[in-house]
């Protein structure tokens, strides 16, 4: 790369190049990549097509480029992901939020759009997505964030200062429900980690290099949906839900988890755009109505 590239010749040339790396989306990434170096939006790539690059914007985006060239994720190497119209500071201490999530975060807004002052739990809350995304959406809202990695939490808090919810949000370190004893909620939600530990393997190379910690949901998937069932009545208030995300097929399993002894009801399963079953969501019971979705 010299001084002589333009817009439009570095992205061609960055398209080659990732395509013959094997990368999904080539071009996309290429003209994401230079848009964040550019400060500029990708319209601008278009419109300025000719104009030349700079020695210092040449030198990030080669280092841009050799990142992605290793499956380093464009949200990491960019340092942020859009979610819910926001943008979410990430780094590799944080699984980058999907699409599929706010598929979660709308039903949660659905279903605490007559709740007062609701007060919400988002267990394994990692950037903070779910639960920013609520509270810049509901104004009176406060919430608690669980996870128990400091480094996703100090992310998480930067998220919540960036979108202005700080003073609404409390952070607690800690194992899904465990740090939230006492407490009692109008919605639990959780994004939990749902690959089955022996298919990390077999995940993408960008995907992988996201944390363990976040993916991997035991022999099956369904350890942490397990134990979300089999404590979360108990962090309820009387007309409390619990909603979360889940993988592909695993819907109806997840939603047979609630029995007699769970104090929850398996009300609705909510589709993803893609027409997968992607949400489950739980209602209190006080032990009388035991009738499924």
């Amino acid at each position: 790369m010299t001084e002589q590239w333009t817009i439009t010749s570095i992205v061609q040339w960055t398209r080659q190049y990732f395509d013959s790396k094997g990368i999904d989306n080539p071009r996309l990434d290429a003209e994401v990549l230079l848009s964040h170096i550019l400060g500029k939006d990708r319209l601008y790539l278009y419109t300025n097509f000719d104009q030349p690059l700079t020695s210092d914007e040449l030198a990030a985006y080669r280092q841009a480029v050799k990142r992605r060239a290793m499956y380093a994720p464009v949200a990491y190497i960019n340092g942020y992901k859009e979610f819910m119209g926001l943008d979410f500071m990430v780094n590799p201490a944080v699984l980058i939020p999907r699409p599929d999530t706010e598929i979660l975060v709308e039903a949660a807004l659905d279903r605490l759009a007559g709740t007062e002052a609701p007060v919400i739990a988002d267990l394994g809350t990692g950037s903070g997505a779910i639960i920013v995304s609520l509270l810049s959406k509901l104004i009176t809202a406060i919430g608690v964030a669980v996870d128990i990695s400091a480094e996703a939490l100090a992310v998480a808090g930067e998220n919540a200062a960036r979108q202005g919810v700080s003073e609404r949000l409390a952070l607690f370190r800690g194992d899904m429900l465990q740090p939230l004893a006492g407490k009692k909620f109008d919605a639990i939600l959780s994004n939990p980690p749902y690959i089955p530990d022996s298919e990390i393997p077999g995940l993408s190379p960008e995907v992988r290099q996201e944390p363990r910690l976040a993916l991997a949901g035991g022999p099956d998937g369904l350890t942490f949906y397990r134990r979300i069932v089999a404590q979360g009545a108990g962090y309820l208030k009387p007309d409390g839900f619990i909603a979360v995300e889940v993988g592909i097929n695993q819907a109806e399993q997840v939603a047979a988890l609630a029995d007699t002894g769970s104090r929850l009801i398996p009300e609705t399963i909510i589709k993803d755009y893609a027409g997968i079953e992607r949400v489950v969501i739980f209602r209190f019971t006080n032990g009388d109505d035991h009738s499924a979705y």
